[in-house]
């Protein structure tokens, strides 16, 4: 294949997959641009009117200073109410759910009351009152209220429609947001509202609310929103509109694409096809806000309230219903649909026009292209002008289409996919020209081991930058305690001493057909099954671990040894081994200039992290859950189920004490049984038990785990002060790596 036609495939390839990509529209692509269009918002927000017929009753931290703490009798929600209605408000919405009923009413107090003869005909006289939940509802049935309910995947009751809904085109059932149930108020207040509305809103990755549902869907039912009902009851409407693709002038070509628009008696609302509507915000603003205090003490004048929708909310933190939006961390859950109802009447709408994404698959078709025409007839420099002028034009008209029409048109993804296509031009024509040089450098200033030279021999397309997945068995060793040891050599013979350890043990590594990745300071890092197939690589692993322990003793006597004919003090040398078996990437890791044949991936570092662990528990040799399954002829004691250090799921850890014989021995036989008693009666939190079984299990003294034993015991210590939570399952967690 000539350089033309391979370029001509590359850049083609790119540019599909750009388009594709956008096309498919992932997690990713989506959030570039949500933050794009919540930059535009902050740029150019527009101002709170305050000749807008809306309003907000904040039930605030004053409020709750003024009339008591929350929550409050539902008497003076009614007086609310009452007030609010005495001023001519046009509807009221509430922005809170009632679903049990008021434990503030004055029979729900009677328990509270002593049982006497005194109080005998107070009690009776008490029954008689009418709660507080009728109080509230005798409200509400006189004035023109919505209430609010939540829409929910377990819900435990069901909201009343209070409107019917007609729709031209598909069933918009087919595409609003469904839920199974939902939580509503009593009946007794729902029967006496005169609308319903959602309170919900659909989290986004980033819990920002960018757009709110007009339309949710409940079982097979279709409710509107609170911002939606309050405005259908404050113009007297009865039914909702919904047009969906198929209606008429609405070009779908037979695809069932979503929602359109909903009408709201007079006002029309553009949607998504979910039926949500992107908000405009607007800052926040005390005008918008009547303090629930002043109204309650008629404080508000009538000019304030008359004609106007009115939304019960709360503003207070303690309460929860504060959200995050484009322009503000934090603002309370009731001007969301504050602003709804707002932008709704302004009619200045944002909408992500149906040409949007044919437009944007377009322009990088062409400008792809274009660019890729350009990169190898004139180079890369001038080309990159041509670039820049088309990512500064995608910029420009996007800007332009938000700022005079409200329309979200992307220019982030236009932008990364002509800068990509770009670079893969630029890149090829470079590596053109370098090719050949580049491989004959490369392929001498690296060192390999034989087996890998020999596969590369075979297969030059090899020698690249990347790897490949493979099952393997990672071993990690550590001298403990290396510091102490360091610090009473001098640097030749801390040399000599780490060539003395070193040695055997690389020996009996490449014995056990590992292949030795790397030598860091004291520690040891070696792999199995890679360059080569070993389909025996968790058993060959467990025989270095075995045999390199057995190989300290040796070292041990030879060093000590030599101490004694030097005077010197002798302690004998430790080492921790950590063994884990999963799949990994292996393969020549690094930069372009310079590259490794190295093993990298999750059960890498979880390896590691056992490893650490031989000094947690004082045992030689620790092991991955995998490593015991694949190697089932060893002597393997279970430690602990481990948090390792940055994992959030834990993993059983495993003592590895002998081999095939070890473990056929009779007393490993009666330590593994009283030891998985030991560890099922720690794990069902049966605390005198695990602790005498564990002291029994010290006694054997099979395998020297003394501090496992104390370290469980400790635990134990700790768990009857403050007892673990009742989904306990016996994890712990590692503190160091």
């Amino acid at each position: 294949m000539g350089p033309r036609l391979l370029y001509v495939l590359i850049l083609g390839t790119v540019i599909a997959a750009s388009l594709l990509l956008r096309a498919w529209d992932p997690g990713p692509v989506a959030r570039l641009r949500a933050l794009v269009f919540d930059a535009y918002q902050r740029v150019d927000p527009p101002k709170f009117n305050p000749d807008l017929p809306v309003r907000i009753v904040d039930i605030d931290e004053e409020s709750l200073k003024q009339m008591g703490q929350w929550p409050w009798p539902r008497t003076l929600l009614a007086a609310l109410v009452d007030r609010l209605a005495e001023n001519g408000a046009a509807t009221i919405g509430i922005d809170m759910v009632f679903p049990e009923p008021d434990r503030l009413s004055p029979a729900n107090a009677l328990q509270y009351w002593p049982k006497s003869e005194a109080l005998a005909g107070l009690r009776e006289e008490v029954e008689k009152l009418p709660s507080n939940d009728t109080v509230f509802a005798e409200a509400m049935s006189k004035a023109p209220v919505v209430l609010g309910f939540i829409a929910a995947p377990q819900g435990t009751s069901i909201p009343q429609t209070k409107a019917a809904f007609s729709y031209a085109g598909d069933d918009p059932k087919l595409f609003a947001p469904y839920y199974p149930g939902a939580t509503a108020s009593l009946e007794i207040l729902q029967n006496n509202a005169q609308g319903a509305g959602a309170l919900n809103w659909i989290p986004e990755y980033d819990q920002i609310v960018r757009r709110m549902p007009m339309i949710v869907r409940i079982g097979d039912t279709l409710f509107p929103s609170l911002a939606a009902d309050v405005l259908r009851l404050g113009q007297g409407a009865s039914t909702y509109i919904v047009k969906s693709s198929g209606a008429s002038g609405e070009l779908a070509f037979g695809e069932h694409t979503g929602i359109v628009s909903m009408r709201i008696g007079d006002f029309e609302v553009p949607t998504e096809a979910n039926g949500q509507m992107w908000i405009r915000f607007s800052p926040q603003s005390k005008d918008r806000y009547l303090p629930a205090w002043k109204v309650l003490k008629g404080e508000v004048g009538r000019d304030a309230i008359e004609g106007r929708i009115m939304l019960i909310g709360t503003s207070a933190p303690g309460l929860l219903g504060l959200r995050a939006t484009p322009l503000e961390a934090s603002v309370p859950g009731v001007e969301l649909h504050a602003q709804v109802v707002e932008q709704i009447i302004q009619g200045a709408f944002l909408k992500r026009p149906d040409f949007a994404t044919a437009a944007e698959l377009l322009y990088i078709l062409l400008l792809g292209s274009l660019i890729a025409f350009l990169i190898y007839r004139a180079g890369a420099l001038g080309s990159a002008v041509v670039v820049a002028g088309a990512i500064a034009a995608v910029i420009g008209v996007s800007w332009y289409a938000f700022s005079s029409h409200g329309w979200l048109v992307d220019p982030v993804y236009p932008a990364i996919a002509l800068t990509a296509i770009y670079l893969a031009g630029t890149v090829f024509m470079f590596l053109r020209t370098e090719r050949e040089r580049n491989r004959v450098r490369n392929a001498f200033s690296h060192y390999m081991a034989p087996a890998l030279v020999e596969r590369l021999a075979d297969d030059p397309s090899r020698l690249r930058l990347g790897g490949e997945t493979r099952d393997m068995t990672l071993l990690f060793s550590d001298v403990r305690g290396f510091t102490g040891i360091s610090e009473g050599l001098d640097a030749e013979e801390l040399t000599r001493f780490l060539n003395s350890l070193f040695t055997p043990l690389s020996n009996i590594i490449l014995e056990e057909q590992g292949t030795i990745d790397k030598f860091i300071g004291d520690a040891v890092m070696a792999f199995w099954n890679a360059p080569l197939d070993d389909h025996a690589h968790p058993i060959h692993a467990c025989n270095a671990a075995l045999r390199i322990m057995r190989e300290m003793e040796t070292l041990n006597d030879n060093w000590k040894q030599e101490a004694e004919a030097k005077g010197r003090p002798f302690k004998p040398v430790k080492i921790g081994i950590g063994l884990n078996t999963g799949v990994c990437c292996v393969g020549n890791l690094g930069s372009e200039t310079r590259f490794d044949y190295s093993v990298i991936g999750d059960n890498v570092n979880i390896a590691s992290r056992l490893e650490g662990q031989c000094k947690t528990y004082d045992v030689g040799i620790v092991v991955g859950e995998t490593t015991t399954i694949r190697a089932p002829d060893f002597a393997f004691l279970e430690l602990d189920l481990l948090k390792v250090k940055g994992k959030e799921e834990a993993t059983r850890a495993f003592a590895l004490l002998g081999d095939k014989a070890f473990k056929g021995s009779k007393k490993f036989i009666v330590l593994n049984d009283l030891h998985r008693e030991f560890l099922a009666r720690y794990r069902a939190q049966d605390w005198e038990s695990a602790e005498r079984l564990s002291r029994e299990c010290e006694k054997l003294n099979t395998a020297h785990l003394d501090r496992v034993y104390a370290l469980y015991r400790e635990r134990i210590a700790q768990f009857r002060k403050n007892p673990p939570p009742p989904d306990w399952d016996g994890a712990s967690e590692a503190l160091s790596k």
